[in-house]
């Protein structure tokens, strides 16, 4: 396995994560649904772990990556305006 010098490696996240789940108690949790349910009540930093984590796996794995995706210019273009008009409107609030 390669390793890189990402600030979340592989050995990092194994060690975070097994310090998190000394505090936990355990339960047994088989479907996928449960384990998105039990996910939710992460907190965002353990949650960004824990996908750094399965990205890492999958990687070993050689999962491949999903196709890039396409827009249009005019969804791009709607994007770009609904920001603009967001931020005038936080501007104006702040």
């Amino acid at each position: 396995m390669v390793r890189n010098s990402a600030p979340y490696c592989e050995a990092t996240i194994k060690h975070r994560l097994s310090e998190s789940l000394e505090r936990v108690k355990f339960r047994h949790m088989s479907t996928l649904t449960e384990i998105e349910n039990a996910t939710e009540k992460l907190p965002a930093e353990q949650k960004q772990e824990l996908m750094l984590f399965l990205a890492a796996r999958l990687r070993t794995a050689g999962a491949k990556l999903p196709e890039p995706r396409q827009f249009s210019r005019e969804q791009m273009a709607a994007w770009i305006a609904e920001d603009e008009t967001d931020l005038q409107q936080f501007r104006k609030s702040a």
